[in-house]
Order: structure tokens, then sequence, then C-alpha cells
């Protein structure tokens, strides 16, 4: 908000006839705004004439202006002192502390000179940008109106309205009322038709609710000069970004920075580079957006916006070590960095450091009040750890003549980001179409999870299995254990052991088979878009039976948005000993298939995940038959605490018992969020 006010200095020319014209170069650098050479000026005229009021008044305006607003408060203070009811001095001694930032120190005195000189123009328009300053914006239209009363058309006053309407849409804005600030920002254009910065937060205000073809719009019609259009072409470039338009979005910012480069505006060319390096952040260009960061170093040393680029690439690049020493540093440059604040948030929420991010979050709330970012992060982690329960319904048919129709219901809570449980049920009944068996099971569990270390974390559960079929009953404990971590970065391990009943269908329920299965499970991520998912597995079985079974899985993202991969798969196991009356137990199977995998949003709440495989499948010394996969997931959100998903698969994959088997499951799930927030939500805002 501009603060300044231009005053045309009165001089009595009764008194000052001597002096104006020796003044005359002076007046005319205090209205080119060349503040430091007219207190020059005027300084060595008080040399001379060391009384002379209106060279005093120009003295104190010139210093005020020019960076020096204590010294010029005391300079007319004196004055007033001098002069106590002179209204020339009291208007400048006010707007002294304007320049000085004492807003509320300066508005009961517009006041009470509003009262005294209603007619006074300076007066009305010094108490407007008081008010506007106090954020206090609907009297402060009220008193610039009324000094445009006294002076129509008046150019200082139209700025001043200007940004009072600014500070007023941008206070809207903050409250999310957007429609509210589209109508107070359109108001300027009554005065200032078409006005830039008008523009620029109209289009910023498209783009926090993702009206990108408005917020285009505004930036193409603010692209009138040079200048403007980079600032234009650097709002383009986000919102193609924001539209997942990332190709799009580097060829403006390289249009952007080719524009900027041959201009002489250094801080606009700092923006646009900044930018463009977050296109090329953008495009998983991160060698690119590293080197250009280092020459950037070497050319403008260790500037803010170079540092939040490093944190950014850090975020990015899954580097959150890095990020957060970027972050830190920021802050320490600037406590109240929006970038540094909120990007610590998400870089400690990112290392699984989630009180920290809680913490940091809240803070964030603090200093940038109602920030749709930082509410986001706060609702995530609010998300996260509340109370839920699932429940889960499915029906399945093989060719086999097994049909299964399964219940389960799972309650899960969090007592702090570290220590969770859980609680299940499952009930699941199967038969066979064509000889009538059929066999239920039930099994309860229950288990907790505790995080050791920031993303390394253990689970152990147990509970009690039991299974009818016919007259006979089964009994059978069931037990798991778990650990999971991040050994290195981008880099995921799990080992787990697990007992569990077989129960696929009927017959090999009344077989009692209990599975003791020892597994290690590990997946590389990278940065160039490749990465790769192994399981190694033994189970152990009291039938006297063992198994050995690998998976590996080699793939490459394609895409982010939506999220497609493909890649190859290949599976491998083999039993120690061959049942093939009881069950499918080869001595060795292998199967090598191509895949591909779509996730993605088809519209607001709703998601979905697609998945297709085909290859080949051999079975010891038969030959190779063809194998088909699918599998299909569309999810919605109800509301804020309801979830729905239905789902469907179907395989032909001979892993499941003998050759030419088919398998088709299909289900829905419906989650329920206990609570809007976690248990622990009070003792978390209380933590030090």
């Amino acid at each position: 908000m501009k603060t300044r006010i231009s005053y045309l200095i009165t001089i009595f020319a009764a008194a000052q006839l001597w002096a104006q014209p020796a003044m005359d170069n002076g007046f005319q650098l205090l209205e080119k705004g060349e503040f430091e050479a007219a207190g020059d000026f005027f300084e060595d005229v008080l040399k001379r004439h060391p009384e002379n009021k209106t060279a005093q008044i120009c003295y104190g305006r010139a210093l005020g202006l020019s960076g020096g607003p204590a010294k010029a408060n005391t300079l007319f203070a004196n004055l007033l002192k001098k002069y106590p009811n002179d209204l020339e001095i009291q208007l400048n001694y006010n707007e002294s502390l304007l320049w000085a930032g004492e807003f509320q120190g300066a508005k009961p005195l517009y006041r009470d000179l509003i009262r005294a000189y209603p007619a006074n123009f300076n007066a009305r328009l010094g108490y407007a940008n008081t008010l506007s300053n106090l954020k206090e914006y609907q009297e402060a239209l009220v008193q610039v109106h009324k000094a445009l009363d006294l002076d129509p058309g008046n150019a200082s006053a139209l700025t001043s309205k200007k940004y009072i309407l600014l500070g007023h849409a941008n206070t809207k804005v903050e409250k999310q009322q957007y429609s509210e600030a589209k109508a107070i920002l359109k108001a300027i254009f009554e005065d200032y038709p078409e006005d830039k910065e008008t523009l620029l937060s109209l289009a910023n205000i498209h783009l926090i609710n993702m009206e990108l073809d408005s917020a285009r719009i505004s930036y193409h019609r603010m692209a009138t000069t040079a200048k403007d259009s980079v600032i234009a072409l650097n709002g383009l470039a986000l919102t193609e970004h924001l539209g997942e338009n990332e190709k799009q979005a580097l060829l403006l910012s390289k249009e952007s920075l080719e524009l900027a480069t041959i201009m002489e505006n250094y801080e606009l060319l700092e923006r646009t580079y900044n930018r463009y390096v977050q296109a090329l952040i953008w495009n998983d260009k991160y060698s690119k957006a590293k080197s250009e960061i280092a020459q950037l170093e070497n050319k403008y040393g260790q500037r803010p916006w170079l540092i939040s680029l490093k944190a950014m690439l850090g975020m990015y690049t899954s580097d959150t070590k890095a990020s957060l020493k970027q972050y830190e540093l920021l802050l320490k440059i600037d406590s109240t960095s929006f970038d540094g604040n909120l990007g610590k948030a998400n870089a400690l929420f990112a290392s699984d450091r989630i009180i920290d991010a809680y913490k940091t979050g809240i803070q964030t709330l603090e200093i940038f009040e109602n920030q749709k970012d930082a509410r986001s992060l706060i609702e995530k982690v609010n998300k996260k750890y509340v109370p839920t329960i699932t429940e889960t319904l499915s029906y399945s048919f093989d060719n086999g003549n097994n049909v299964a129709y399964s219940s389960n219901t799972e309650l899960r809570t969090y007592f702090s980001p570290k220590l969770s449980a859980n609680l299940s049920y499952q009930s699941r009944t199967t038969e066979n179409t064509l000889s009538n068996a059929s066999a239920t099971t039930r099994l309860l569990t229950g288990g907790i999870a505790y995080k050791l270390l920031p993303k390394t974390s253990v689970e152990v559960g147990a509970g009690i299995n039991e299974a009818r079929f016919g007259s006979q009953r089964f009994s059978q404990p069931m037990l798991k254990a778990g650990l999971k971590l991040q050994p290195y970065r981008m880099q995921n391990l799990e080992v787990d052991y697990l007992r569990e009943v077989q129960q696929f269908n009927a017959e090999l329920v009344s077989r009692d088979i209990v599975m003791e299965h020892y597994g290690v499970k590990y997946h590389l991520a990278t940065n160039f878009k490749l990465g790769w998912y192994t399981q190694l597995m033994h189970t152990e079985q009291n039938d006297g039976n063992s198994r050995q079974l690998l998976f590996s899985s080699l793939y490459y993202k394609l895409f982010k948005k939506p999220g497609i991969k493909a890649g190859v798969n290949f599976q491998y196991f083999g039993f120690s000993v061959q049942k093939p009356e009881l069950y499918f137990s080869p001595e060795q199977y292998q199967a090598t298939e191509v895949f591909a995998e779509a996730r993605g949003d088809l519209f607001t709440k709703t998601s979905y995940a697609f998945t297709l495989a085909a290859g080949a499948q051999k079975i010891e010394q038969q030959a190779s038959m063809n194998i088909i996969r699918t599998e299909a997931r569309i999810g919605s959100e109800l509301s804020q605490r309801w979830y729905m998903a239905l789902y469907g698969k179907y395989s032909n994959s001979a892993s499941a018992t003998a050759t030419g088997f088919t398998y088709t499951e299909m289900g829905v799930s419906l989650k329920w969020d206990l609570s809007k927030k976690p248990l622990f939500h009070k003792r978390l805002l209380n933590l030090n």
C-alpha cells in the first residue's frame, strides 16, 4: 500500500517571495521524486537561510521520503513547537508518521485535523491512507471519496483509492470470499481501465480457484509492454503448470527469459530466472536445474529466491534433508518468509516428522492467516491420523465352480503420530457349486504399530482364525510381525512374518493348512522415472510342504498426471513337495508379463486406478500358456468423512490352482472417518 501523499507546498508570497525563485529547482526535484538530491539542495538553502520555513518543510519532506522518517518527524515536531497552529506543518508531521509506519499514532491526529478542517483535501487524503494501512478499508473508501469530492479527478486521490481497493480485495481473498474480491477489483477499472496490477490480482484469484482459462485471459490483457509481457509470461507458465501442461510451461518460461534478458530490469530478470528454473524442475530436468542454480549463484550470490529453488529441487528429488537445510537458511534471513515457513512444514511432513510439520504449519498460519496451502497441510495431517472404520464386501468366483462371499470390518486409531492400533473382523463363506461342499471362516485380529524413527516402524499383530467345514471345526492362532524402513533416500525395505490359514476354497479349508511366510520386500525409485520392486518369500506349511517365491517388477513412469507407468513383471515359485491332488504345487512355475498401470482423477473427488498385464506362464516342462490380468478401482469422496470405492479384478494365472484356472473378484469398500481431527489433536497443539 502506498502511503506517500504528494502535497503542493504553500508558499506564502508575502514572507517568501525573495526565496521562491531560488528554490524552484528544489521543488522540481521533489516533484520528480529525486529526494536525496532535493535534500542536498534544501540543506544548502538552510545554511544560508536557517529560518526559512518553506525550506525547512521541503527539507523535512526530502529527508522522510529518502529513508529518514525519524529525522523528518523530529524536524516537523520542532517546527510545530514554533508554529503550533500551522496547518501545513501539521499535515507534514502527520505524514512523517506514515513514512515511519506509525499508523496508529497518525490516526487520531488526522481525525482531529478533518474535524477542524473538514474541507481540507490533504487532511482527508492523509486520513484515508492511514486507515488503509490499518486495513480499515471501508472507512478509508469513505474518506478518499470525500477527498475526491473536494478535488474531483485528483491523481493522488485516485491512486490512493486504487490501492485501498486492492488491499480490500486482498482481505476478501484471505477470507476466501473470492466473488467479492473480484467485484472490488473490477471497480478499479472505472478509474484505471486495464490496470496492470488489478489484472495481476484478478489472475491470482483465478489461479487460486483453478479458473485457468480466466487467468490466461487476464495475463494476455496485461501484456501490452515488454515489462508487462514478461510478467504475463511468467504467470502463464505457472498457469500451465497448474493445468499439468509442464512442457508448455517450460516453453513459456523460456520465451519470458529471452525477453527479460534484453531488458535492464534486473529485479524482473531474477523473477524470470526463478520461474524458468521452477519450470525445469516441473519437467524433471533436475540436472539442468541444478546447473542453472549453480550458475545463478555465481552471478547473484546466495539470494533468498535461489535458496528457495535449491529447497524446491530437494523436495522434487526426495532429498528432504537438503531441503530442510535450505528452508532453515531461508528463515534465518527472514523469519516471516512464506516460502521458508510453508516449505519447512512440507519438508518435515515428507521426512515423516509429523509433530514438527504440524507445529510449523500452525506457525505459518499465525503469520499468514487462513493461508490456503498451510491449511491444506494441517488438514492433511488431521486426515492421516483420524480414527477410521472400513467395511469391505466382496464376491468372487472361478472356473472351478468355487464362489466366495467375504466381509471385512477394520477399525484403526492413532494414539499419537507414532503409535496406532487396529482391530479387524473377517467373515468368509466359500462353496463349490458342483460338489456342494462349503466352509466358513471367521478371523478376528488386532495389532499395534510403532514408529521407532521417521520412516522406520514396527508392527505386530495376533488373532484367532476359526473355520467350519461340515461338522468339522478348526481354530488356529494368527500372528504377524513386520519392520518397515527407508535405508537410503528413495529406497524402502520391509521384512515381515505372517502365520495364516489357507482358505481359498472349501476343500482347502477342510485341510486346515497353516502357512508361515517369511518375506522381504524392496522398492527402489529413481529421479529418472525408473523403478524396481522385488519380493522374496519362503513359506513353511504344517502339511510338510514348503514354497520359495520370487517376484520382481521393473517399471518406467511415463507420465505424472495421470500417473501412468509400464514395465515387466517376473514371477517364480516352486514347492518342495508336489501335491496336485490337493492344491497347485508345481516344482517350478514361472511367468513373465508386461503391464501398464494408470492412476488419476476422473473429476473432483473421484479417482481411478486401472492395471492391465499380459504375458506367458510356464509350469514345469509344459508348453507356455498366455496370461492376462486386469484390475480396476474407482473411488469417490462422498463427503468430508465418507469415502466409497468399487473394485474388480480378473486373472487366468495358474498360481492359485491348476492349469486353465480363471478367477474373478468384485467388491465395494466404504470408509468412515470417526472424527474430524485426531484423538491426540489437543496434545499435538500443546507440544513444545
